[in-house]
């Protein structure tokens, strides 16, 4: 199942909390090179924090936050008729509210188990 996206398509939601989606002007092209070099950048997180290596991890998290903000996802907004960014805001706290408590408790997936280790 897919996480509630809210009707202007700028988040999605997960737990309560809007996440700001990327921005759909991207091409395909762009969009999987930012999304990929993002996958690649989190592994190399956990193989940083695997490690012990505080430096490759602050360099890793250095390459994540600058795919996020290629794909519109931190940084400034991508939408442009000047409505403020709620990302990271719970729904309930925001313009989006009634839209979120619309949807029912069922529109978010169930939380996926925690990995012991």
């Amino acid at each position: 199942m897919r996480y509630p996206v809210t009707p202007d398509g700028r988040y999605f939601v997960v737990r309560g909390r809007l996440w700001r989606c990327a921005n759909p002007a991207l091409g395909p092209r762009q969009r999987g090179v930012l999304t990929h070099a993002l996958m690649r950048a989190r592994a190399d997180v956990g193989r940083a924090l695997a490690a012990g290596d505080t430096e490759a991890e602050r360099e890793a998290r250095a390459r994540v936050n600058r795919a996020k903000i290629g794909l519109g996802e931190r940084g400034p907004v991508w939408w442009t008729d000047g409505a403020p960014d709620f990302n990271r805001h719970l729904a309930k706290n925001t313009p989006y509210a009634g839209w979120y408590a619309g949807l029912g408790p069922s529109a978010e997936p169930p939380p996926r188990p925690r990995r012991r280790g």
